[in-house]
C-alpha cells in the first residue's frame, strides 16, 4: 500500500499543471493575430528568395530583415564577430533571454523559378535558395513581432534576441558567435530549419560534426616544357594530398564523410604551378574523431609538402559539432506543434508536390519507412536520441546547442523527397507551400515563446538537462582559435558576377502580389 501511495504521489507531481487562463488567452490572441499575417509572410519569404545570396555575401537579405525589425522597435548590433552580414536584433528587458535564429544563405548554381515543375533557372549558373534558407528568419520575425505586442500589453519581463545563421553552408559563423561571447547571457535558443513537416527532436541528433579546412601549397614556377626540372609544382602537392587521403578512407570508420574541391590548380598548363589549394570537409560523429581526422590531414599535407619541395599553410574556414538538442524545450515545442497542426494544403499544392517528386525521382518512402506521396498530412512524432547512426550532414547550430539549451523546429515549407542542395529544392520556396509552412511554424514558435516567458520551470528543466545529461560527460571544445578570423571573403567573386544579373529579378511587392506573379508563373506550372 505504501509503495502504491508513493507511486501515486510521484505521478501526481509529474502531472501537468492546469493551464493558466491568462496564458491561454495570450496564446489565443497571438494565434489570431498571426492568422492575419499571411501577406507579410509571403512578402518576406519571396523577397529573400529573390536575393539569392551566398554565404558571407547576404548583404541585401540582412539589410532587408534588419530594416523590418528596426521598424518594429528592435535595436540592431551589426557586424558581430567581424562578419559584415551578421547581426543581433534585441528587444525587451531582463530575464529570460530567448534567442531565435535561422540560416539565410543560398546554394551555388541553384537558381530556379518557383512554382514550375521543371528546370528553369531565373539566371543560368546563378546561386539560388536550393535548401530553403529564405524562409526561416521571416518565420521568426513574424513570431517575434507578435509576441512582442503581447509582452508589451501584459508587461511581461524578458528579452528577445534574433540572429542570422550566416554562411551555414560553409559552417562559417556560429562557432565564431560562441567564441566571441554573444550567447553568454542567453537562457534558451529556438532555431528553425526548413523541412517538409512540423517536427522537433531532442538528444543526439545522429549527424556529423566537421572541420572545413583549406590547404595551400607554394612552390616555384618554371617553363613547363623548357625547364620543368627547375619548378616545384604546388599542383603536384595537391594531387598527392588527395591521393593520400583517398587511400586513407579505407582505414577510417564508416561514419566518416570527407570530400574536397580544388580551389586553385594553377594558371595555365605551360607554367609549373607555384601555388595551388585544396579545400576539405572532414566529418565524424564525435569531437575526438573529428580532431583525429583534422590532425592526420595536417600531417599528410606537411608530408606531401616535404615530398614535393613545397611549403604548406592551412586555415580553418568553418566548423560544426555533432548535434545534441534539449529535451525540456523540445517537449514544449512539440505540445505546440500538436496545437497548431499542419497547414491545409490545396489541390494545387499537392499536384505540384507530386509533379516535383516525379521529376526528381523521389524515393517511395522516407528513411523511417513513411510513404512519400505529395505533402505531409500527419505531423511527425517527438523523436528522442538516435540509438545508432551511420553519420551524415552537419549544421553549426550544434555549437550553440552545446553552450545554450537549444532546439531546432522543422517546419513544412518544402516538398518531401527532393535531393537537397539542389535547384529542385528551390521549386517550392516562393510558393503557397512555403508561405503556409512558414505561417504554421511561426505559430509554433510564438506559442513556445509565451511558454518560456510565463513558465520559468521550462528553462530550469532545460538547464538541468543541459548540465546533468548533455554536458555531463562531454565538454565542448571549439576548433576555432582566438586569432582565427571568419572567412568573409568566400563567395565574393561569385556574387560580384551574379548580383548585377539577379537584381532585375528582385521581388517588387509594390507592383506584384507575389513573386510568382512577377515571374509570370501560373501556379502550379507543370509543363513548359
Amino acid at each position: 500500500m505504501l509503495a502504491f501511495l508513493f507511486s501515486l504521489q510521484v505521478f501526481s507531481q509529474k502531472k501537468k499543471a492546469k493551464p493558466d487562463p491568462m496564458v491561454a488567452t495570450m496564446k489565443k490572441d497571438v494565434l489570431t493575430s498571426l492568422e492575419g499575417k499571411m501577406k507579410m509572410a509571403q512578402e518576406m519569404v519571396d523577397q529573400v528568395f529573390s536575393f539569392s545570396e551566398l554565404g558571407f555575401q547576404e548583404t541585401e537579405t540582412s539589410a532587408y530583415l534588419t530594416g523590418i525589425l528596426e521598424k518594429h522597435g528592435f535595436t540592431i548590433e551589426r557586424g558581430i564577430s567581424g562578419i559584415p552580414t551578421a547581426w543581433l536584433a534585441k528587444w525587451g528587458n531582463g530575464k529570460p533571454v530567448i534567442a531565435l535564429g535561422s540560416d539565410i544563405d543560398g546554394i551555388p548554381k541553384a537558381s530556379q523559378k518557383p512554382g514550375v515543375a521543371y528546370k528553369e533557372p531565373i539566371v543560368e549558373g546563378a546561386p539560388g535558395h536550393g535548401e530553403g534558407h529564405n524562409s526561416g528568419l521571416p518565420l521568426l520575425v513574424l513570431s517575434a513581432i507578435e509576441v512582442k505586442k503581447i509582452m508589451e500589453a501584459k508587461n511581461l519581463p524578458g528579452t528577445l534576441v534574433i540572429w542570422p545563421g550566416v554562411a551555414e553552408e560553409l559552417v562559417g559563423s556560429k562557432a565564431w558567435y560562441i567564441r566571441d561571447g554573444f550567447f553568454k547571457e542567453v537562457d534558451a535558443c529556438i532555431f528553425t530549419h526548413v523541412s517538409s513537416n512540423l517536427g522537433v527532436s531532442w538528444g543526439d541528433a545522429g549527424n556529423n560534426g566537421l572541420v572545413s579546412v583549406e590547404f595551400t601549397f607554394e612552390g616555384n614556377s618554371a617553363h613547363s616544357a623548357g625547364a620543368p626540372w627547375r619548378g616545384k609544382s604546388a599542383l603536384d602537392a595537391v594531387e598527392l594530398m588527395n591521393i593520400a587521403w583517398n587511400f586513407k578512407r579505407e582505414h577510417l570508420k564508416p561514419t566518416q564523410r570527407s570530400h574536397y574541391v580544388v580551389t586553385d590548380g594553377g594558371d595555365q598548363p605551360n607554367v609549373v604551378p607555384s601555388k595551388a589549394s585544396v579545400w576539405y570537409y572532414l566529418r565524424e560523429r564525435t569531437y575526438e574523431d573529428i580532431r583525429s581526422m583534422y590532425d592526420e590531414a595536417v600531417l599528410y599535407a606537411k608530408s606531401v609538402a616535404a615530398m614535393t619541395g613545397t611549403r604548406v599553410s592551412y586555415r580553418l574556414l568553418g566548423t560544426a559539432w555533432p548535434g545534441h538538442f534539449n529535451k525540456a524545450i523540445a517537449e514544449s515545442v512539440y505540445d505546440n506543434i500538436r496545437s497548431v497542426g499542419l497547414p491545409v494544403w490545396s489541390d494545387d499544392d499537392q499536384q505540384f508536390a507530386r509533379a516535383v517528386q516525379k521529376l526528381v525521382n523521389a524515393p517511395k518512402k522516407t528513411a523511417m519507412g513513411e510513404p512519400i506521396d505529395g505533402l505531409a498530412t500527419k505531423i511527425d512524432s517527438l523523436k528522442g536520441p538516435v540509438q545508432f547512426s551511420m553519420g551524415g550532414g552537419s549544421d553549426d547550430i550544434a555549437d550553440i546547442a552545446w553552450n545554450v539549451p537549444t532546439v531546432v523546429l522543422r517546419y513544412p515549407s518544402n516538398i518531401p523527397g527532393t535531393p537537397g542542395h539542389n535547384w529542385a529544392d528551390a521549386m517550392a520556396m516562393a510558393t503557397p507551400i512555403a508561405h503556409k509552412g512558414v505561417l504554421a511554424g511561426s505559430k509554433v514558435v510564438a506559442l513556445t515563446l509565451i511558454d518560456l516567458f510565463t513558465n520559468p520551470q521550462i528553462i530550469r528543466d532545460a538547464w538541468d538537462y543541459h548540465r546533468n545529461v548533455q554536458t555531463k560527460d562531454t565538454k565542448y571544445v571549439s576548433f576555432v582559435e582566438p586569432d582565427n578570423p571568419p572567412a568573409i571573403e568566400l563567395n565574393k567573386r561569385i556574387m560580384d558576377t551574379y548580383r548585377p544579373l539577379l537584381k532585375p529579378y528582385y521581388y517588387d511587392p509594390s507592383k506584384y502580389n507575389t513573386y510568382l506573379e512577377q515571374l509570370g508563373v501560373k501556379y502550379p506550372q507543370l509543363v513548359k
